[in-house]
């Protein structure tokens, strides 16, 4: 079996700043942010024809994790509610999944419905149509899968 290489995309300054090129976008109805409803939102992610055969083999799994940057977003809070919401704690961003982030970073492991050539459907994805996908990762229990995690109680109150 012949290994197919593609070129790095990333790179980094001397002052540490790091480039990333997008592999390619989402594609849905969605045009602006919402809460809840995400889990039954059908997305096809759209990813550059020259990375297409990077995709081979990934209709094996169930679940897929997309990395993305939310490029919508122009706000950063480093201690906020959230979903907005005052009933839940006021804490730091890195407490939440929240997007008003310093990096616009984010990931969100959903059912991968199939793939077509270089278009991955996907169901459940809290993204709007036109957000950059930055990677696409398999989900692997050994790997993602924690047991008996420990998570605030007021996780439980958050609305998907």
């Amino acid at each position: 079996m012949k290994t197919i290489f593609c070129q790095f995309l990333d790179g980094q300054d001397k002052d540490g700043t790091i480039k990333i090129k997008p592999l390619g976008k989402a594609r849905n109805q969605i045009l602006k942010p919402m809460l809840p409803g995400w889990k039954n939102v059908v997305t096809e992610i759209v990813i550059d024809k020259k990375y297409a055969k990077g995709l081979d083999g990934i209709e094996d799994y169930s679940h897929v994790i997309i990395v993305y940057w939310m490029d919508k977003e122009k706000e950063c809070h480093l201690k906020h509610h959230p979903q907005g919401r005052e009933e839940i704690p006021y804490v730091g961003i890195f407490a939440c999944r929240c997007p008003q982030r310093p990096n616009r970073i984010a990931i969100s492991t959903v059912e991968l419905i199939g793939r077509k050539g270089n278009v991955v459907k996907v169901k459940g994805l809290d993204i709007v149509s036109g957000t950059p996908i930055l990677d696409i990762k398999p989900y692997t229990p050994q790997y993602d899968e924690v047991k008996e995690a420990k998570v605030p109680v007021w996780v439980s109150k958050l609305v998907f």
